[in-house]
């Protein structure tokens, strides 16, 4: 369902108000105050996150983030705070970035000259909050977003769209719940018995809520769904509000930490992490220094290990790719995860520059045309029915195409602004320098077996030597990952890709990506880029003309008469060789521990080997997946709350493929 935002509006005293839902966003006697006092105390904080090493709160409505500043100002001001906090959100009608600045500043503006004075309502560190939050304000689209802010100790998670979708999709053990919903009278599906029993489901043991709301069919509502629930004065004229906390006998018992021979994918998704903080990683492209970069940046140290002497040097090699994502008329898993990772992926690289690292990219629009006049009329169908912000995806005709390209078109498609070209060694270099000093590199040493062995996965060379070890292996090797999985086990083909480099002047067309059957890239360092071919189980490593003649072709109906005068004889280019699955999707999790599990089997029950997990089956869309997909399998691997919905996470599951039958054909780019 697409997006609607809230409107901004003011009830007479000033107080911001819902059209939507007739209620107020925050109680009149002051939104600060009443999170302090409701939420925070109401919650035990921050007494309880104290000396963790992680603390979950999870909220059912967002709003104008109060909860989250004055939980995030409480922990930044805590000396014993927990090393990581992790707030999640549900909002079904977010604010834009450019109303929820006013809001802030209109809130900021109310602050007394002396903030001390009023400590139960005010909020004197609102502007700086606000301007990180507002920095990293993600695509008013559906589905989850991950924002990391505070240098990456405050996680914020937010979900756009139903709650009760949300909360269904929701993959977390939450330590606190903040009910903030607008009033049960006016929105009672929010404080309904389903909710209060998916809350249930995602709560951690010993788990408290706390929420203003006193009403009878609610408080009955949480003690059915498993919640001890009792009255507390109320903030300010609110004379009641109510906490609770989960039974006992309705918790969920946390793991004992540390990989095990029967690791489930419930069970690896909220375990507890490792004792030892230590990874092996084989393969050093894209999938593998993205996912170096994320567990770098939780403190693990990481063994990463390539035949190349260098990084980048295999499938994501090549000068330029895209980075953009691929809607569908259904609003499909593959256009979800191409729309979270493309997200992700940017706000990815925007960090990497805030911290000095040079990534090679330009967010500079991508047009994708269209083949015909049918498909044509079917991806305007699609711009209108998921109604997503015309920044992120719009329709426009060949004339307005033309205009952005700055090169005749013959036919019109989708633009997506805010996606662009990505130089792949650039990006790899970049997550490998954010924290190098926890990245241990083992370049230039083949792994021919891998072996589990006292709790420790051990790669060895073709001599015998242990190159490293480590209790937890990542298999994020490309096509090479065939070679360390029995046959059946995970069904990777190779697809052959050859991309032609084109001279191009500074400045020349087209402005933008363009794709129609292939890409097209700007002028990047008086080159562009186009392709690229895709073909399956071709294990030719020179460059083809044939191929190079292909790639023309291809440009010639993207943008006609561009290419003429190139020959491709005489044309340089590359080769690679790139992963892919059946189902164009990627495989991320853990690793299933034998080839033929009964059809029947739930996928949570698969078993899985001990601490060995893959990331493959990316094919064309290294650079989409690969910064989503690391964040993913570092959350699973901390057991922290994770950034795509459960159904997304199973459809990425490399154990998927084990309860499918056989079927004929070949994955297509």
């Amino acid at each position: 369902m697409p997006i609607r935002p809230a409107r901004l509006a003011f009830a007479d005293d000033g107080t911001p108000w819902s059209d939507t839902f007739g209620d107020v966003y925050h109680s009149a006697d002051g939104g600060f105050g009443q999170a302090r006092h409701v939420f925070l105390a109401g919650n035990d904080l921050p007494r309880r996150w104290q000396g963790r090493e992680r603390f979950v709160v999870l909220e059912t409505g967002f709003g104008l983030g109060l909860n989250f500043f004055a939980t995030w100002a409480a922990w930044r001001a805590d000396p014993q705070r927990c090393g990581r906090l992790h707030f999640v959100s549900c909002e079904l009608h977010p604010f834009s970035r450019e109303d929820l600045a006013t809001l802030h500043a209109r809130l900021q503006a109310d602050q007394p000259a002396d903030p001390a004075a009023h400590p139960p309502t005010h909020f004197p560190d609102l502007a700086a909050l606000s301007a990180e939050l507002l920095s990293q304000w993600p695509v008013l689209a559906p589905g989850l977003h991950r924002l990391h802010l505070d240098g990456e100790r405050v996680t914020l998670t937010l979900y756009f769209g139903d709650a009760r979708d949300g909360l269904a999709q929701i993959v977390a053990r939450a330590d606190a719940f903040y009910l903030d919903g607008f009033s049960p009278a006016t929105n009672p599906e929010l404080w309904s018995a389903k909710v209060c029993h998916l809350l249930a489901r995602l709560a951690a043991p010993g788990a408290t809520l706390a929420t203003w709301s006193v009403a009878g069919a609610v408080r009955e509502h949480l003690r059915h769904a498993g919640f001890e629930v009792d009255k507390a004065p109320g903030f300010g004229g609110k004379r009641q509000m109510l906490r609770g906390r989960l039974r006992p006998d309705r918790g969920h018992s946390p793991s004992a930490g540390g990989p095990s021979p029967a690791i489930t994918a419930a069970t690896a998704t909220l375990a507890a992490p490792p004792p030892a903080r230590h990874a092996l990683i084989i393969g050093a492209g894209l999938a593998g220094c993205a996912l170096a970069e994320r567990l770098a940046a939780r403190g693990w140290d990481v063994e990463l290990a390539d035949a190349a002497d260098a990084p980048a040097t295999g499938a994501s090699g090549n000068l330029a790719g895209v980075l953009r994502p691929l809607p569908s008329l259904d609003d499909n898993p593959m256009s979800r995860l191409t729309r979270a990772g493309t997200l992700y992926g940017w706000r990815h690289i925007d960090r990497l520059r805030r911290d000095g690292h040079a990534v090679r990219a330009d967010a500079c629009s991508v047009l994708h045309l269209a083949r015909d006049d049918a498909q044509a009329a079917k991806m305007q169908s699609v711009a209108e029915r998921l109604a997503l912000p015309p920044g992120h995806l719009r329709y426009v005709d060949a004339a307005a195409a033309a205009g952005i390209a700055g090169w005749p078109v013959p036919i019109g498609g989708w633009c997506f602004g805010g996606s662009g070209w990505v130089q792949p060694p650039s990006l790899c270099a970049a997550n490998l320098a954010r924290h190098g000093a926890r990245i241990r590199r083992h370049f230039g040493r083949e792994a021919a077996e891998l072996r589990y062995d006292g709790g420790a996965w051990h790669a060895i060379d073709a001599r015998g030597e242990t190159i490293a070890r480590a209790p937890v292996m990542v298999l994020a090797a490309g096509t090479a990952v065939r070679r360390f999985v029995p046959p059946g086990l995970l069904p990777v083909v190779s697809a052959r890709g050859q991309v032609s480099l084109l001279p191009a002047a500074a400045g020349s067309p087209p402005h933008v990506v363009v794709c129609r059957g292939g890409y097209v890239s700007p002028e990047v360092d008086g080159r562009r880029c186009a392709g690229a071919t895709f073909s399956v189980d071709d294990e030719d490593e020179n460059l083809r003309d044939a191929d190079h003649a292909e790639n023309l072709a291809k440009l010639d109906a993207m943008l006609p008469g561009i290419a003429a005068g190139l020959s491709p004889a005489e044309l340089a280019g590359r080769v690679g060789f790139r992963p892919a699955s059946p189902d164009r999707l990627p495989m991320i999790g853990a690793l299933p521990a034998q080839a033929v599990v009964g059809r029947a089997t739930p996928l949570p029950d698969i078993p899985r080997q001990p601490g060995a997990w893959v990331l493959s089956g990316y094919g064309a869309r290294g650079l989409v997946w690969s910064a989503i997909a690391a964040e993913l399998l570092a959350s699973q691997l901390e057991g922290e709350p994770l950034p795509l919905e459960r159904n997304l996470c199973d459809a990425v599951d490399p154990a998927r493929f084990l309860l499918r039958a056989p079927r004929a054909g070949r994955p297509e780019d």
